[in-house]
């Protein structure tokens, strides 16, 4: 691998006798990991080879298989991330006490790996707000955090400089900041052709943009976590410094093995693929010392959903008492956790381009279509009619094709279909024949051979 010649100097200099194991490790295979999904276990263990070290539910694998063939992958069994850079679930399980009920950002999070780590993370009293600020990618976000199946979540789509609103509302704060992707050259070769110093002056100072909305969004006593993928100081441990000199926090140490390999800097850990198993990644962990804190209060401005209406999504879910229902504009109906009500309303106040909650579906007339968001939410309830499919057709069934199902034993009505025990969508039996109503956009476009 021709490694740009700054690149290397930097790296000479950062790891000096260390280089050369450096740069033999960007020749070794990518690792494979995936993270699993514990509120939705499979009936098929995924064959793993061996744990990550910080993360009790990820898994390496021998080899990469093609995920989109596997059904349980559709149905968020699991997700498929960076061994390193789910480092952060340590990071804010050592400083943050999750028994209580929290408010958590992931203030950078397209394609949602670690607002999926945050939602495994947090009990379900707490509520995950996952923004990106680029539109093209909330979409792949939201439909993530959908597999995932926690409720309890908003996407937006904002600048962190337009959350004035929401100064000191977050227990813990998530800034995976855009980076000069120094981490992925093994992973992604495009990293390095785009990689330059100009970029690296560039992306540092966006970073401290970026940092300093987000300290604005910690309440006091909470933790901000900054994060990149990348190597040089610039944008790792001059930006954390840089943070505790402008705002109000203090750097926390963590309590890391040996045998991990981390590398423990002044103000964050560093992960180098010679040291251990996965990509170059840095994190820091903040907790601010002072500020205001917001008080979450608030009316949700919505119309709420009549009574009889409500009786009628009662038998759709677990447990229909603790949410709230209200009807959108467009008929959505949004299920909402009746504690977090008040949250809720001060987002909704706070964040104009954003979801409303757990979206369970619609009415047309006196019919209930229940929504693709419901199919795929660990709310829904257990005892809905539904058919176990084999591989070959759950694999139909995501790809909006005729299934080899036999319709006479099968009741007439909604029906969920199942792969392992896990949701994969809505069918509709009518007649003799069934509705797939898989969103369109999220059918398998692949071509499967027989």
């Amino acid at each position: 691998m021709k490694l740009p010649e700054a690149f290397s100097l930097q790296m000479q200099h950062i790891l000096g006798e260390e280089y050369q194991a450096f740069v033999e490790s960007l020749s070794a295979p990518t690792p494979v990991t995936v993270r699993l999904n514990q509120r939705k276990k499979t009936t098929d263990p995924v064959i793993t080879q061996g744990n990550v070290a910080w993360h009790a539910d990820a898994h390496y694998l021998a080899e990469r298989p093609v995920f989109t063939l596997d059904p349980a992958f559709h149905a968020g069994a699991y997700y498929v991330q960076e061994a390193s850079s789910m480092f952060v679930a340590e990071a804010i399980r050592q400083t943050t006490d999750l028994n209580k009920s929290l408010k958590v950002m992931d203030l950078c999070a397209a394609p949602g790996g670690k607002s999926t780590l945050l939602a495994s993370l947090i009990n379900d009293k707490s509520l995950l707000v996952a923004n990106e600020v680029i539109k093209s990618r909330v979409g792949v976000l939201k439909e993530n955090l959908e597999k995932w199946g926690f409720p309890n979540y908003i996407v937006s789509n904002h600048d962190p400089e337009e959350m004035i609103d929401l100064e000191g509302f977050f227990d813990v704060v998530l800034t995976d900041a855009p980076c000069s992707g120094e981490g992925l050259f093994r992973k992604d070769p495009n990293a390095m052709n785009e990689w330059s110093e100009n970029n690296v002056q560039l992306c540092c100072a966006r970073q401290k943009r970026i940092l300093q909305a987000a300290a604005m969004l910690v309440a006091p006593g909470g933790i901000l976590c900054y994060s990149t993928c990348t190597y040089n100081e610039k944008e790792n441990e001059l930006n954390a410094q840089w943070l505790t000199q402008v705002a109000d926090f203090e750097h926390i140490k963590l309590k890391i093995p040996a045998e991990w390999g981390i590398v423990e800097r002044k103000f964050g850990y560093q992960f180098f693929p010679h040291k251990v198993r996965g990509e170059g990644f840095y994190l820091s962990v903040f907790r601010k010392t002072r500020g205001e804190q917001q008080e979450a209060r608030g009316k949700i401005k919505l119309n709420r959903l009549p009574q009889k209406k409500v009786e009628v999504l009662k038998e759709w879910l677990q447990t229909p008492d603790v949410f709230e229902y209200f009807e959108k504009p467009d008929g959505q109906i949004v299920a909402i956790p009746t504690h977090l009500s008040n949250e809720y309303a001060v987002l909704f106040r706070a964040l104009h381009k954003r979801s409303s909650g757990l979206e369970i579906g619609q009415f047309k007339g006196n019919d209930f279509i229940p929504s693709h968001d419901l199919a795929l939410s660990t709310a829904i309830a257990k005892d809905l009619p539904a058919v176990e499919l084999s591989k070959e057709d759950a694999l139909k069934f995501l790809k909006r094709e005729n299934l080899g199902v036999d319709l006479s034993e099968q009741p007439k009505g909604w029906l969920l279909a199942r792969y392992q025990g896990l949701n994969l969508g809505f069918m509709k039996v009518i007649g003799n024949r069934i509705n797939n109503y898989l969103p369109k956009e999220w059918r398998i476009r692949m071509e499967i051979l027989e």
